[in-house]
């Protein structure tokens, strides 16, 4: 075990890292974990003075509602009022995994987690360092992304530290997350289940076990007002932001390569530091700027992976404009995505 700036950092070979970190969390601290998405932030769900450590760590809008992590089903029926066919459906074909759930809440969980609402977002996790942290304490764990609010999600651990070391009590380093985006929350409080954030369970997934399922306006376009009540973590606040102005390119694969290359030769010539964050496809394409490549446009879970992994990397070498290619929103494109263009706070190049 490492400590930085007063904050336990533990690696897998620590033995007693979980039963450390459950203790933490039992008695009202933060603990930093990975899952099978991003790395989250933990806190006893049913602690307000727990979960509202998160916010301040974060410096997260209390508005924004969190996501309750579980190790079982009989946990579920803790939280909700009603655990419906829909739920049964869902839970059976993604649990564990990355699939969210929004719920009519039972009034043992506090207005805190849920952002003021009536709902409560859950999920189980499908990540062996989660799950053995769930069972170990015994608790929901309320659980956001582990970095400062605003900023790309952590996918590694240095980032968690980079971002909230000296902030929280613990970290366990569990590696590199796999999927990199966070999990898909799907609404069922309505007669029609509403996909509020697309993530690793893609939306065609989604309909193969329900007869219908709406996509929330928000999912492809920033819409509505900012004093309307964000539903799922993610819909209301830019997010994903890496320091540096980001703006996306949309359409065809060889278009967008050409409108990239334009736009780099404009702002190198304004005297600004470029990169780029292209496809294997369309990198050969770039001569001038910092690229870095994604993945293949035909193997989306690989850009997924590394997205917001490249959008921190460029802070390091202090670009101040990015240029990112944009791909398809089919499947985990979606999820990617939209992503990307709140990360460019909806600042869209269509080509």
């Amino acid at each position: 075990m490492k400590v930085i700036n007063g904050t336990k950092l533990f690696s897998l070979d620590d033995k007693n890292a979980i039963l450390e970190c459950s203790n933490i969390l039992a008695k009202g601290g933060l603990v930093a974990f990975p899952t099978e998405t991003v790395y989250g932030l933990g806190a006893n769900a049913l602690d307000a003075e727990a979960v509202n450590k998160i916010f301040t760590a974060k410096g997260r809008p209390a508005d924004n509602p969190l996501i309750v992590h579980i190790a079982s089903l009989s946990q579920l029926n803790e939280l909700v009022l009603e655990v419906s066919n829909q739920v049964k459906l869902l839970s059976d074909r993604f649990w564990p995994g990355p699939l969210t759930l929004v719920l009519e809440k039972k009034d043992i969980v506090p207005d805190i987690t849920t952002g003021g609402l009536n709902t409560v977002a859950v999920r189980l996790p499908d990540h062996k360092v989660a799950l053995d942290l769930l069972n170990e304490c015994q608790l929901p764990i309320a659980a956001p992304s582990a970095n400062l609010s605003g900023r790309p999600s952590p996918t590694m651990a240095q980032h968690v530290t980079i971002d909230l070391a000296g902030r929280i009590e613990a970290i366990i380093d569990g590696g590199q997350t796999g999927i990199g985006v966070e999990s898909t929350v799907v609404s069922l409080v309505e007669d029609t289940p509403t996909l509020l954030r697309p993530g690793g369970i893609t939306y065609e997934e989604l309909t193969e076990v329900l007869d219908e399922v709406e996509i929330d306006p928000t999912v492809k376009a920033k819409v509505g007002s900012e004093d309307k009540a964000a539903l799922a973590p993610g819909m209301k606040y830019k997010h994903y932001s890496p320091e540096a102005e980001v703006i996306l390119v949309e359409g065809e694969a060889e278009k967008i390569a050409h409108k990239i290359t334009e736009l780099t030769d404009d702002y190198l010539a304004q005297g600004h530091k470029v990169g780029i964050m292209a496809t294997e496809e369309n990198s050969n394409f770039y001569e001038e700027g910092q690229i870095q490549i994604m993945g293949s446009r035909n193997r989306l879970s690989a850009i997924s992976a590394n997205l917001f992994r490249l959008l921190r990397s460029f802070d390091e070498s202090e670009v101040d404009i990015i240029l990112i290619e944009g791909v398809s929103d089919q499947g985990l494109g979606l999820a990617i995505m939209n992503r990307l263009r709140k990360a460019a706070g909806y600042q869209v190049v269509k080509v």
